[in-house]
């Protein structure tokens, strides 16, 4: 062994100690933290669904290929970093003796071809990655994804990334050059053609390998004194985050929200202890383990705070700086915690006094206060689930803002005031409006058949969840006479609960108000059950949601529609058939909870392409990129004074395709977009329910 082997080996083995030193304290940091996190037994069952899933997310990157550009860069980068750090261990042989292999691998030409085409396509994609993200930049492009992300490790990690590979390319290019390269032109064809160009020098190849062994452990280095270094770290965080999401089939964690859990159960309130239950949210550890794990997993990618309506609409919302900022408090407070030596890069004074300090902030509050979530940001959230459709790493955002929710509201009675009167009206009347409870059945009057309730039809086929918008709001009771009327036309028996009915608790529970969700869902169930009812067909996607997602943690289950999917089937099946197609253009409005959280987006555009002249002119936001009408989340109740409203930006891009109706199936859809049209001066523009649409193309 030469001199130079000597010593590259001996700098090559001290800074790859250096490297596994810090990697495991940072380990260990990290794994403390996770712990600190409250229980949650339901993220264990069914492992072997599991591990399909996040086989199929990771591996097939089925949520990564939704942008399709990045996604198959980031393959590419992934497999790179996977496959060809064998290439890195490679190189620990190579500083001792230039011309050595890997034991079993050197010479096999399948692993030549693969790592070759590897490396090829890997550069490729990182430099693709690269000018996406300098294209994208904070400065150029005011609401860019990338806005409030951690730049300098972005870069870093990309350019390590990018000098790994051209590293172990001239590295083979060397090993052709001095004829110690046992691969074939046709599996390695760039090695070949840049070793013909290289000088035959075999110490070049162990001080190359050297360069990339000492570039691949300041990588290692760098993440190790940076537990919070997302980009970095969601190489490794991704596979368990995405393993123990919500759902073990891979669905995305929408529809029912997480319950209010306490000590890894959820809490039933008229049985519990004030003294010992939590209820939501207040402090960081009183997130789940896998809440706190969601935080370390964050990659910082900003595909979350790009299809958020609120950030979108100049609301201090962003689902991923939330993210960002209760996993940098949670570091900065449990890190220190453990009594850790290992400060981040780029914080001073010890991390005991980070911690103290950290303790001492309150979790939601103002810039005043010094809060890790500004309280404006925390109501801004309508719920919507586009931040968690878009997450790579399945991060369940909304399930963390209503748990903080939960404490701000049942605790701290801290919530927007407009928001008190719908609540008070939920508890005294059974509905957000506050009308009389008598009067739900006000909407049957006038119509040319009697409509039966529960108990004086002796059979039927569906019970008919009319929802408290259906009954007491007089665009939406358009909708409920229109699809009572379709139902008596096709012959479906149906019957309603009438004045029985009460509100499912679907706003009460989404601003965080558990109390008056659970007396109101407790309410229903019982009622649902008594009717006999096997199926339901809903008209608001909140009140389909609550009774099909959320009511079985309150043991009913039963077959609930929306109206949109039966009168589909009713199309399909010729029970309802279209004589005269509506003119002027339409387009479509997906409701968040229809769609994105239910996955219903194909039976109203069915009714639609049939009842429309020439079908659905489609918005360029649609289907489970929708952007949201601005009413969810109980955002329905409560004013939008920040920013341009919601429902204006979505109504600008309904006018912008020239349709003159506006078809939606959500009673809050249709009322955020009906006065956002009008706000316009679009006076000849119709914003109307699918039902309605399709039985004036009947009775035409």
């Amino acid at each position: 062994m030469g001199a130079v082997q000597i010593v590259s080996t001996v700098i090559a083995a001290a800074i790859t100690a250096v490297a596994v030193y810090y990697v495991v304290k940072a380990v260990q940091q990290m794994t403390k933290v996770i712990k600190m996190g409250q229980p949650d037994p339901t993220r264990s069952n069914d492992r072997g669904t599991r591990t399909i899933t996040m086989l199929r997310e990771t591996l097939g990157h089925t949520k990564m290929l939704k942008w399709t550009v990045v996604g198959a860069a980031h393959w590419f980068v992934m497999m790179g970093f996977i496959l060809l750090s064998s290439l890195v261990l490679q190189a620990y042989f190579e500083v001792v003796d230039p011309h050595a292999g890997l034991p079993l691998l050197d010479g096999w030409v399948v692993f030549g071809f693969v790592t070759e085409w590897l490396t090829i396509l890997g550069i490729a994609a990182i430099l693709a990655l690269i000018v996406i993200r300098l294209t994208n930049l904070p400065t150029k492009k005011r609401w860019s994804r990338f806005a409030g992300s951690t730049q300098w490790q972005g870069y870093f990690v990309e350019y390590i990334i990018l000098a790994v590979l051209i590293l172990g390319l001239i590295i083979r290019a060397l090993s052709v050059a001095t004829k110690h390269f046992d691969y074939p032109v046709w599996a390695t064809p760039l090695s070949h053609a840049l070793g013909a160009v290289m000088p035959a020098n075999s110490t070049a190849i162990t001080i190359v390998a050297l360069i990339k062994i000492c570039v691949s452990m300041i990588w290692a280095i760098v993440i190790g004194m940076n537990v919070t270094m997302g980009v970095a770290w969601h190489r490794f965080l991704a596979f368990p985050n995405i393993f123990f999401k919500r759902n073990a089939d891979g669905a995305p964690a929408l529809g029912a929200l997480k319950p209010m859990m306490s000590g890894g159960k959820p809490i039933d309130l008229e049985e519990a202890d004030p003294d010992k239950d939590t209820f939501g949210v207040s402090k960081v550890e009183d997130f789940s383990w896998k809440g706190l794990l969601d935080f370390s997993t964050c990659t910082e990618c900003g595909r979350c705070q790009s299809q958020c309506p609120a950030w979108n609409t100049g609301k201090p919302l962003s689902p991923k700086l939330v993210v960002l900022s209760l996993r940098d408090h949670a570091y900065a407070k449990l890190q220190g915690a453990t009594d850790s030596k290992l400060p981040s890069i780029g914080t001073t004074g010890s991390p005991v006094a980070l911690a103290a300090a950290e303790a001492e902030r309150p979790l939601v509050g103002t810039a005043a206060e010094n809060a890790v979530i500004d309280y404006d940001a925390l109501w801004s959230c309508t719920t919507c689930g586009a931040c968690v459709e878009q997450c790579p790493v399945d991060i369940e955002h909304v399930d963390h803002i209503v748990d903080m929710r939960r404490y701000q509201v049942m605790i701290e009675s801290s919530f927007p005031a407009e928001a008190g009167a719908m609540l008070r009206n939920l508890e005294n009347k059974g509905n957000p409006w506050g009308a009389p409870p008598n009067t739900r059945e006000d909407w049957t009057k006038g119509l040319e058949f009697p409509v039966p309730r529960v108990g004086e039809a002796e059979d039927f086929e569906y019970l008919f969840w009319v929802g408290c918008a259906g009954a007491f709001e007089d665009k939406a009771k358009k909708t409920t006479r229109a699809v009572a009327t379709l139902l008596n036309e096709a012959g479906v028996s149906f019957a309603i609960l009438g004045n029985n009915e009460t509100c499912t608790g679907d706003p009460a529970r989404r601003i965080g108000n558990e109390f008056v969700y659970q007396m109101l869902a407790q309410q229903n169930v019982e009622t649902l059950k008594e009717s006999g009812a096997l199926k339901i067909v809903a008209t608001c996607p909140h009140c389909f949601n609550t009774i099909g997602n959320e009511y079985k943690e309150l043991g009913l289950d039963i077959e609930v529609v929306h109206h949109t999917e039966l009168l589909a089937h009713l199309v399909k099946t010729g029970k309802l058939t279209p004589v005269k197609p509506i003119e002027g253009g339409l387009t479509y409005h997906d409701p968040c909870y229809l769609g994105r959280h239910n996955r219903v987006f194909t039976p109203p555009r069915e009714v639609l392409n049939q009842a429309a002249q020439g079908g659905i002119t489609e918005m360029g936001r649609r289907e489970e990129r929708s952007f949201c009408c601005g009413a969810g989340g109980a955002r329905m109740y409560m004013e939008e004074t920040i920013g341009k409203r919601i429902n204006v930006e979505r109504t600008e891009e309904a006018l912008a395709t020239g349709a003159k109706t506006i078809a939606v199936g959500c009673p809050f859809c249709s009322t955020m977009l009906f006065d956002a049209k009008t706000s316009k001066g679009a006076e000849d523009v119709e914003v109307i329910d699918v039902a309605s649409v399709l039985l004036r193309s009947i009775k035409a």
